[in-house]
């Protein structure tokens, strides 16, 4: 199947990208690295009447470091993210989990802003985002606004996004000392959406566990550290709480079996990470 017939912008400024959305409403779409958007274009699942390419504006290539959070632009690919020199240190959540996004060819091509805006429920970098207490930078031809990551997803690849807005940034939290960090995943073949992926923040006092691939959004609840005697039975509610649904690529038992096992796994690997 081909896609339905477009007009294409190549926008040499954010404000010529942000002139575009407002004119154009929702039969407008950003392109970056295109891994996701296009595939939808081929299947005609989006049919939008004009393309707008932002991945010219130089403004939106940086990724920029407070001491608090990474700013990552929306038109940074994974791929350079992915080889920042200071990724592993200043947030080793998000270096693990960028190992599992895809495979190298499309890392290479598509934008950690881009998978944000997909909002799969399975994919990594929303994960992510969520669980470490991430934002997510908008803007439009009048205003800029900043979400919390945990507002800004809201149901299956649906997000609190407005029609003439476009995500300019996100904000990955970087580490804090004396805290854990660890992102494993079981799918069918490595590179694929996750069956389950967890990722895990763990202090001297909690852990923090996000699950996705399970609910229709990125899940996260604060659990007790492995060794408390409540640990086990709270790991198990949140499995069930998460309703997990039957599949053509697994049942919901077996979701909740690897909620259970590899939050587990995720937790105390974190455990062991804190410095």
């Amino acid at each position: 199947m081909k896609a339905a017939p477009f007009d294409y912008l190549r926008a040499k400024d954010a404000s010529e990208a942000l002139d575009a959305l407002h004119a154009q409403g929702d039969d407008a779409r950003i392109i970056a690295g295109g891994q996701s958007l296009v595939p939808m274009l081929a299947m005609r699942l989006a049919q939008p009447k004009l393309l707008v390419d932002i991945m010219h504006i130089g403004e939106f290539s940086r990724i920029d470091d407070d001491g608090k959070a990474l700013r990552i632009g929306a038109g940074v690919r994974q791929v350079t993210l992915e080889h920042h020199a200071e990724l592993a240190r200043r947030q080793p959540m998000l270096a693990r989990a960028l190992a599992w996004v895809g495979h190298a060819q499309t890392r290479a091509r598509g934008t950690v802003c881009g998978s944000v805006a997909h909002a799969d429920p399975s994919a990594e970098l929303p994960l992510s985002l969520v669980t470490l207490g991430g934002s997510v930078h908008l803007r439009t031809r009048r205003k800029r606004r900043t979400l919390p990551a945990a507002e800004f997803f809201t149901g299956m690849m649906a997000t609190a996004k407005g029609e003439d807005e476009m995500i300019e940034a996100v904000s990955y939290p970087t580490a804090k000392p004396e805290t854990g960090y660890s992102f494993n995943e079981v799918g069918r073949r490595h590179g694929d959406f996750a069956i389950v992926a967890c990722a895990a923040v763990v202090d001297a006092e909690k852990a923090v566990l996000g699950v996705g691939g399970v609910a229709d959004v990125p899940a996260v609840r604060n659990l007790p550290l492995p060794g408390a005697a409540d640990f086990d039975d709270a790991l198990n509610q949140y499995a069930w709480d998460l309703h997990a649904r039957d599949d053509l690529h697994a049942t919901a038992r077996y979701r909740r079996d690897l909620v259970r096992q590899l939050g587990r796994k995720t937790i105390e690997e974190a455990m062991r990470c804190r410095a």
